[in-house]
Formats: C-alpha cells, sequence, structure tokens
C-alpha cells in the first residue's frame, strides 16, 4: 500500500506483506467520488517544498534542532537525569512484586510482606516525583526553545528584502512560525526524553529478563518477528499518511484565511454556493487523509496489544509449567509478567512518538531553509551612515530588471533639488511605482546610481537612508493598537502634545477628537473604525511626525467624498511643504503645482517639464491631461 502526496489512491507495492488483506477496498461509488475530489484539488496541493516529508531521520536537522538546546543545558542534563532515574524504577517495581510474593506470601512472613510492599511504595512515589520535575523542566525547556526560534524567525523575515516577501506567500509564513514550529516544542518537550525513556526502560527491562530466567526472556523475544514485521510495514505507511493529513489542513486554513479576509467581494459576487461546494471538497479530502492515517493506527496498535498478549501467554504456558516442576517461583513467573506487559508499553510510545520524529524533520528542514534564505540585498561591507541631508536625488542612467528577460526602467536620468515636487504620471506598467522602489532601496539598480545629496545608495546603510524617508503607500496601512500609537509609529519618542500637532496639521485632528476614545481610539483590523480619507489622514500625520526629507507618495484619493479630497489636498500641501517629494500623481492639483512632471511609458522617460511646457508641447502629457485630469478642471 502507499499513499501518493497527489491523491490518496492506494495500490501494492512490490514486496509487500502479508498483511494487505487488511487494507483491502472495493470500488464504490463514495470512492469515486473521493478520486473526484482529489482530482479537483490536486493543483492546490503544496509545492515540493512544503510537501517534502524528507527521510524519517537526519542527524544533521538534528544536530541543528539541538544547538538551540545550548542554553538551557544544564536543564536538559537534570531532566535527563531525572529521566534514568524514574525508569531504573519503573524497572525496579515488578522486581519488587516478584520479591513480595515470595519472600512474604510464600514464606508466610507478614513482616516481609509490609517491608517489600513499602519499599514498592516507596519506589513508585520517587518514579512521580522524578517523573513531575522531568516533565516540568522539559516544557519549560521546550518552551523557551520555541520562543527563541521564532524570534529569530521574526527578526530573519525582517531582514529580508521585498523581492523575497513578494514571492512568498503570507500563508506559507504563517504555517513557518506557527506551525513547523509550534511542532518542535511538542518534540523538545516530550519526544526527546520520551524516547530516550522509552529505549532505555526496553533494554532495562530485557536485562532485567534474562537476569530472572532465560528460558522465559527467549520465549518472550520469540515475538519479536512478528513485531518488527507489523512496525515496518506501519512505520513506511504512515509517513506518508500523515504527510496528507497535513498538506490538506494546510489547504484548509489557507482557503479559511482568504474567505475570511475576502468575504465582502464574495457577498457582492454572490459567490457564497461555490465557495461552500470548494470549502466543502477541502473538509472532505482531509477527512478521507485522516481516515487512511486513523485506518493504519487502528491495525498496528492494536496489533502490538495483541502481540503483547501472545507474550503473555507464552510466558504464562511456559512459566506456570517450570513453576509446577519447582524450577521457578512463583514470585519470578509474576514480575516476568509485569516485565512482558511492561516491556510492550515503551514500543507503543515510540511507535506514537514517530510520527511526531517525522513532522519534526520536515518542520525542521523548512524552517531552517528559511533561514538559511540570505537576503538578495544587504549592506555592503563598506557602506556608511547617511548623514542629516538636504533632499537633492540624482537618477543617473539608471536601468532595471526585475528578471533578467523582464526590463522595467530603462537609461532613467532624473534631478531634484531639496524641496522640489517631482510628480510621476504615466500608464499602469510604465514604471512610475519601481522608481520608488528603487529610491528607497526595496530593489538595487541594475545599472547606472542613484545618488541622495551625493551619496551613492549603496555606499549608505539601508537603516540610515529609510530613517530620513517618508513614505506613505496607496493602500494604508495602519497597525493595531490606537490612533495614537499609529501616528507614533515612525517616531516612538514623540510626545502627545506632538502627536496633536502634526494631527492638526494635516486636518486629523477634528475628527479624532470627535472619537468616543479620541487618540486613544483602538483601530479595528484594516482600519474598518474610519473611512479610507480618515485612515489616509492618519497615514499623513504619520509621515509629518516623522519630519523625513524626502517624502514619497502614492496618492489615493479614489473612493473619498469632495470635503474629504479638499482635506486631503491641504494635508498634502502641509506634508510636502519644505520636503522633496516624489509623487505618483493622480490628483489634478498635485500635477499643476509640482516643479517637475515626468511622463513614463514603459519604463523611459518619453517628456519632462513643468505643467506649462507639457501642454504647449502637446505630447504624451497632453493626451494623457485631456483624457484623465482636464475634466477635474472645468468648473462645475
Amino acid at each position: 500500500m502507499a499513499i501518493q502526496s497527489k491523491s490518496l489512491q492506494i495500490e501494492r507495492p512490490e514486496g509487500d506483506s502479508g498483511f494487505d488483506w487488511l487494507f483491502s477496498r472495493r470500488a464504490s461509488a463514495e470512492e469515486q467520488e473521493r478520486l473526484a475530489r482529489e482530482e479537483k484539488i490536486r493543483d492546490l496541493l503544496p509545492d515540493e517544498e512544503d510537501n517534502n516529508v524528507g527521510r524519517p531521520y537526519d542527524s544533521q536537522l538534528l544536530g541543528r534542532l539541538v544547538t538551540y538546546l545550548k542554553p538551557y543545558r544544564s536543564d536538559t542534563i537534570v531532566a535527563v537525569v531525572l529521566m534514568a532515574i524514574a525508569s531504573l524504577l519503573s524497572i525496579a517495581g515488578p522486581w519488587l512484586i516478584g520479591v513480595a510474593i515470595d519472600r512474604g506470601i510464600r514464606a508466610g512472613s507478614l513482616s516481609q510482606l509490609r517491608q517489600w510492599s513499602a519499599i514498592f511504595i516507596i519506589a513508585a512515589l520517587a518514579e512521580w516525583l522524578t517523573n513531575r520535575y522531568r516533565i516540568s523542566l522539559m516544557a519549560y525547556v521546550g518552551t523557551k526553545v520555541v520562543t527563541d526560534m521564532r524570534s529569530e524567525l521574526f527578526r530573519h523575515l525582517h531582514k529580508l528584502s521585498l523581492n523575497f516577501h513578494n514571492n512568498y506567500s503570507v500563508g506559507r509564513l504563517m504555517s513557518r512560525l506557527i506551525g513547523d514550529v509550534g511542532t518542535l516544542q511538542d518534540f523538545v518537550t516530550w519526544s526527546i526524553t520520551g524516547w530516550t525513556r522509552s529505549l532505555f526502560v526496553i533494554v532495562g527491562i530485557v536485562v532485567a529478563m534474562f537476569a530472572l530466567n532465560w528460558v522465559l526472556a527467549l520465549v518472550t523475544l520469540a515475538v519479536l518477528p512478528l513485531m518488527i514485521l507489523l512496525t515496518n510495514y506501519w512505520r513506511v505507511r504512515v509517513r506518508s499518511a500523515y504527510r496528507d493529513t497535513r498538506t490538506r489542513l494546510s489547504l484548509i486554513n489557507g482557503y479559511l484565511n482568504e474567505s475570511i479576509s475576502g468575504i465582502r467581494v464574495t457577498q457582492s459576487f454572490t459567490r457564497e454556493a461555490r465557495n461552500f461546494r470548494h470549502f466543502d471538497d477541502l473538509n472532505r479530502s482531509y477527512f478521507d487523509a485522516n481516515v487512511v492515517a486513523t485506518w493504519l493506527t487502528a491495525i498496528f496498535f492494536p496489533g502490538v496489544d495483541f502481540i503483547g498478549s501472545l507474550a503473555t501467554a507464552l510466558v504464562v504456558g511456559v512459566g506456570g509449567w517450570l513453576v509446577l516442576g519447582d524450577s521457578l517461583t512463583a514470585g519470578t513467573l509474576v514480575a516476568f509478567v509485569l516485565y512482558v506487559d511492561r516491556f510492550f508499553d515503551p514500543i507503543r510510545e515510540i511507535a506514537q512518538r514517530y510520527n511526531t520524529l517525522q513532522a519534526t524533520m520536515a518542520g525542521c528542514e523548512r524552517i531552517f531553509h528559511l533561514l538559511d534564505i540570505q537576503p538578495d540585498l544587504l549592506d555592503t561591507p563598506h557602506a556608511g551612515t547617511l548623514p542629516p541631508i538636504t533632499g537633492r536625488v540624482d537618477f543617473e542612467d539608471v536601468s532595471f530588471f526585475y528578471k533578467p528577460d523582464a526590463p522595467v526602467l530603462h537609461h532613467v536620468t532624473l534631478h531634484a533639488e531639496p524641496g522640489d515636487r517631482i510628480a510621476l504620471v504615466g500608464e499602469t506598467g510604465a514604471g512610475k511605482s519601481t522608481i520608488i522602489r528603487l529610491l528607497t532601496r526595496f530593489f538595487e539598480v541594475t545599472e547606472g546610481s542613484i545618488k541622495v545629496d551625493g551619496y551613492d545608495l549603496r555606499d549608505v546603510t539601508m537603516a540610515s537612508l529609510r530613517s530620513q524617508l517618508g513614505i506613505v503607500l496607496q493602500d494604508t496601512f495602519l497597525f493595531s493598537g490606537t490612533l495614537a500609537d499609529n501616528i507614533r509609529y515612525g517616531r516612538l519618542d514623540a510626545t502627545d502634545e506632538a502627536i496633536i500637532e502634526a494631527a492638526t496639521a494635516v486636518g486629523a485632528h477634528d475628527f479624532i477628537s470627535k472619537l468616543p476614545a479620541g487618540y486613544q481610539t483602538v483601530v479595528q483590523e484594516h482600519g474598518a473604525n474610519l473611512s479610507v480619507g480618515q485612515r489616509q489622514i492618519i497615514s499623513f500625520a504619520r509621515a509629518l511626525l516623522a519630519d523625513p526629507r524626502i517624502l514619497i507618495l502614492d496618492e489615493a484619493t479614489s473612493s473619498v467624498d469632495t470635503t474629504t479630497e479638499k482635506i486631503i489636498e491641504q494635508a498634502l500641501d502641509r506634508l510636502m511643504e519644505g520636503r522633496t517629494s516624489f509623487v505618483i500623481a493622480h490628483r489634478l492639483s498635485t500635477i499643476v503645482n509640482a516643479t517637475k512632471i515626468v511622463v513614463l511609458d514603459h519604463g523611459q522617460i518619453v517628456e519632462m517639464g513643468s505643467h506649462a511646457e507639457l501642454l504647449a508641447q502637446k505630447g504624451r502629457y497632453y493626451n494623457l491631461y485631456t483624457m484623465q485630469w482636464a475634466p477635474q478642471a472645468e468648473p462645475e
């Protein structure tokens, strides 16, 4: 039986064992429906990097994970010592019971029975205490390891360039930070000492059984070939089964996030019924995957119980015969039966932890793959700190390619003096946003150079550059927290008075003061409790408070009323005053009042000049103006 990652079809591989009859399935209408459902979602399944389970055990990955335990080495060592003590006490339990039977009950000595019973109780209490503290320590260590790893991932993601985030979905990143890291916590907390304890107990029990009676020990081990056969059969197949459940659960999580975020669009286009059907396909596919995984579990664990019962029966039969022949004491036989029962407990535990190991190896592979991604945009070793600037900007013969065969900008030369207002106009895809991204150094120029106050951007640190830039994007993003927190976002040391002053300057104070909680109003998700215009004005206040020397604006006045647009116009004038501004222009007043209008077409500057100069040329700008902006200038 082989479970494929792209479907749940069950096939018989070469060399399959005699357990196949347990897994036979008849073709039915329900089976055909399941296969059709799998076909629908085939293309939605995660790519190879997400879907890769990897080897069942990878020493390099595990070794790298263990490095996160180094700060908590002492706690881990104490936990291992406690585990060893608890395991020895557990192994000693059956022997103590056997001694109590032989020296107390068979010998008719009540004092001996009391003595060995008391020793057994003390041993059980000590085992409970050591286990309690071991679990507490490893729970602490596991939580700390997860905390450290999440922090490292979070810092690393902020170092990666915009190009990485454009090509890596938020859902996949959340899966790494939450799902994969959470799996590691379970492994560190339970599996590391759990596996060690299980192996320790197995070896200890085998030694104890041979010490008690080598004949019964061999009888017990006679069932091991069956156990090995069943375990190997289950181990190979459960990897794929649990992989399928994880990949289909990730599809459900991703679709839930998408559906909830886009609920307005869904309801606007009455897509509810279609979305219900698609989610039902995903949900049923996850159900099918769980059925297969559960089916395997339902075979393995009862099989282990049966083999354990078989071993017990053999030991009772042979041991009883030895007792009747006075070759074995009753206490030894009882101890042996208890050892046989305990012998299979760690085997069950190892099997249960096997899936955790698989998930851990897969999670480690994905997490470390992400951590190993190097930012494609770094400060050069000789980069210095950009001193306070006046705001002169020079694009010198700049060309840029997102991909080698996809040129975006061609030999752009542009100069801005301190205080200039540069309006970037052109059709969609002309290269306006690319110029802004290059100026903020979210991407590196392919050819040419960009200089600020004579400093090549590649020769200064990105932090010192961006700290003197102010960016107001078209899609205004407000963070969770209060309005005051959002305005203070770019200048954390700003006082409440400075916040109010900035808000007043851009016209935000009036509507903020009318809110029940004023500046302490909590922003709802996506700023749902504010209008589009209000969110935009808040972003202006945030930029003004940061007091940048170079301002970058992607105006957004669509979907706002006339009154709000006038407020935004006044806010923009206040915001750009005394600053070098680069504006992707959507508003007539911004264009007309610009020091220089740059007309872009297919990544090239085709015209450049003032509003009057470009209209007089009757070229590309004249056409754009008459089609898009001239109606705004007509009297109402």
